[in-house]
Order: C-alpha cells, then structure tokens, then sequence
C-alpha cells in the first residue's frame, strides 16, 4: 500500500473562553491556519484536492459547511479547492488526518489538508442541541436509542468519573496531574517549544492591535493547593475545573501527501503516517475508548508501548491519560510532554490537528521516531494515529 505523509502541522495558540481569540470570527480563524500551512509547506495551492475540517459544533457561526467558508476566506486557496466538515466529537480533526491519509493511501488523491476549528467563545458547546431542545424540535435520542439505553442521557463528566472509579483513581492523583501539566506547558512556552507549530494571529487589544502567539489558558501562577481547592464539579465526584480540559478557540491544520507529491512538488516531510485506528465501544463510560483503541493499534502496527517515543493523549479530564497510563504500563515522563488540555485548552473540533502538530515538533525537538496519540470521543469512540518521524 501506498504510504501518506505529513509534510507540517499548525496550530493557533489556544484562547480562553471570551478571551483574547473571542473578537476572531471561526471562519477567520480556520483560514489563518490554512494560509500559514500554505505558506509554511510551499506547497502549490493549485495543488491541494480537497480540504478536510473538524468541526464539533456546527451551528451559527461554524454552520454552513464552515469548511468551505474557511476556503473561500483563504488568502492563498482558490475557490476551486473542494472542502468538507466532518464531526467525530473531540477526534473530528484526528479523523480529519485519518480521512486524509485514507485518501493518500488509496491513490485517490496526492494533496490534502486536514484541518480543525471551534470557536467555543461565539458558538457555545451543545449550542444546536440546546436550541432544539429550547423549541421544542426534540433531541438526539430517538425512540429506538430509549429503548437499547432506558433512562440515560450521554455525559462525557459521568463517564469521566465512572473511569475514577473503575481504575481506582484518587483525588491527589488528579490534582497532580492537572498541575504537572500547567508545569509542562509552562516550561514548553518559556522555552520556545511551541513557536515552530503556533500560527501567530491579529487581534485587536484595548491597547490596539498585537499577536496571539501564546496559549492563553496556562496558569503561570499554578500550584497543587491552588488546584486542590477547586470546588468539584458533583458533590460525590472527584473531578474539578482545575482538573478537566479548558474551553478554547482555536485552529489548526496538517497537510497530508504522497510520495508523488513530495517529489513533483519539492517538499519534505515530517513524518510518515505509520498506523490508523478508530474503534468503539461503551458509550455510557464513553471516555474509557482510548485504552482498547490503543492496544489493537499496537497490535496491528506490530509494536510495543515501549517502541513508541512520544505519546499524546487528551487531557479532556486528568483520569482519562491517568487510566490509559495504568492499562498501557506507559512510561509517564514520554506522555504529553508539553503540557495538555487541562493546560492549553481543548478546542474540539480543533483539538486532532492540535495534537498532531505538538507531537510532531516535540518529536523532531527530541530526534526521536515514533508518536502515538490518541482522543476519547464522545458515544464511545477514540482515534489512535501513529506516526514514524523522517
């Protein structure tokens, strides 16, 4: 089978909720990290055959094939490039690449871009659902759904505090972790880990116009006792805000190519895409996918959790890494090693491509070869991808 490539991956730096990215319209923000993968790549605009976008929430702003929109608003791509919005919950950009690669692979296609977005500022998380909800237009369980699932309703928190109890969790180890990752990310922006993946972004300030370049949601002043007094989000759970994935704004996008287009082109690769995955499973614990999704990866790509260099795993809430820890026998230092969402922000739709550009460089800083990461999805579902520098 042919081989798919990942020539570079970008991101923005994350903003916080009604932070500084809030004034950036999605569709705005989207095309910022395309324009800066063109310009980064080189790579003919001409050239790319479509453009695949994450995108969980799609609805107001981001409706409307946001996609396409985020095409049109380009600088740099013609309106003749094809794009499309896909929704696979919180993995939406992660299958973006996965898509993307299928179709490299395939020999369907030589040039594409995956891609993500979610401003959770201007369009708030469950804003369609809610909406119809409020009018009366029913919901997302259907008769046929009520009656496999009597009497529940999906919650990415409940199953995250199921997965506390299951792997016998405590609630110092989810306060440490929240707190190791505000110090990874820390140390990561202080020295310039993130400014080779960051697409620096216009915005107006009260002082007038300046760059956002770093992530907004990192807490310089972080400490254990800070995190450990966050109020808890149930009264019989363990979990906090301080301990859970911070809402964002953000973009990001990688472009994907074959070994054809490498050539003609003149471009020179990242890393090549070693193994795809997705699987499901229990979508009332939805959150516990990951740990199985990376087991069958490992064994189709006939490696040990030990051969992998990196790991990227979403900090959606600290119990999800710190369980997938516990199943894989993981080494810890190897995992999100800049820090995670508890720190940088998750913004859905945006967060795979997110992933994939941090990894990337963080495995390229490090001179090491392999990368795996993987998202827990809502429903159930997790992505795995990994990657084997070049």
């Amino acid at each position: 089978m042919a081989s798919a490539y990942i020539v570079d991956a970008v991101r923005t730096a994350g903003g916080r909720r009604g932070g500084r990215l809030a004034g950036t319209h999605p569709v705005d923000l989207a095309a910022a990290s395309l324009d800066a993968l063109v310009e980064r790549t080189g790579v003919d605009p001409n050239a790319v055959e479509d453009v695949i976008m994450g995108c969980v929430t799609q609805a107001g702003e981001q409706s409307m094939q946001v996609g396409r929109n985020a095409v049109l608003a380009s600088r740099h791509l013609p309106q003749s490039t094809p794009a499309v919005t896909i929704d696979r919950q919180c993995g939406s950009s992660q299958q973006a690449i996965q898509f993307a690669a299928q179709a490299v692979m395939s020999g369907t296609q030589d040039v594409v871009i995956a891609s993500g977005i979610e401003s959770m500022s201007r369009v708030p998380m469950g804003s369609s659902a809610m909406f119809h909800m409020k009018e009366g237009l029913g919901n997302y369980k259907s008769p046929g759904l009520e009656a496999k699932y009597p009497g529940i309703m999906w919650s990415q928190f409940a199953g995250a505090e199921m997965i506390v109890k299951k792997h016998g969790l405590t609630k110092d180890d989810l306060d440490r972790f929240a707190f190791e990752s505000h110090q990874k990310a820390i140390a990561a922006t202080q020295g310039g880990a993130f400014r080779d993946e960051i697409v620096p972004i216009t915005i107006e300030t009260p002082e007038g116009q300046a760059q956002h370049t770093v992530d907004e949601g990192i807490r310089f002043d972080a400490s254990l006792e800070g995190i450990a007094g966050v109020k808890l989000l149930t009264p019989d759970g363990m979990l906090t805000a301080a301990s859970s994935s911070q809402i964002c704004d953000g973009s990001s996008a990688a472009l994907v190519v074959s070994e054809a287009a490498l050539k003609t082109y003149g471009l020179t690769p990242l890393a090549r895409i070693h193994t795809l995955t997705v699987t499901a499973g229990d979508p009332v614990i939805m959150l516990e996918e990951p740990l199985f999704a990376t087991d069958r990866a490992l064994q189709k790509a006939g490696l040990a959790i030990d051969d992998i260099d990196l790991y990227e795993v979403n900090e959606a809430f600290a119990s999800v890494p710190l369980a997938w820890l516990k199943h894989t026998g993981a080494d810890p230092a190897r995992l999100n090693v800049n820090g995670g969402a508890i720190a940088l922000g998750h913004p859905l739709g945006a967060s795979g491509t997110k992933l994939m550009s941090t990894l990337l460089h963080a495995l390229k800083a490090r001179g090491k070869k392999y990368g795996l990461q993987t998202m827990c999805e809502g429903g159930g579902v997790a992505n795995v991808t990994i990657v084997e520098m070049v």
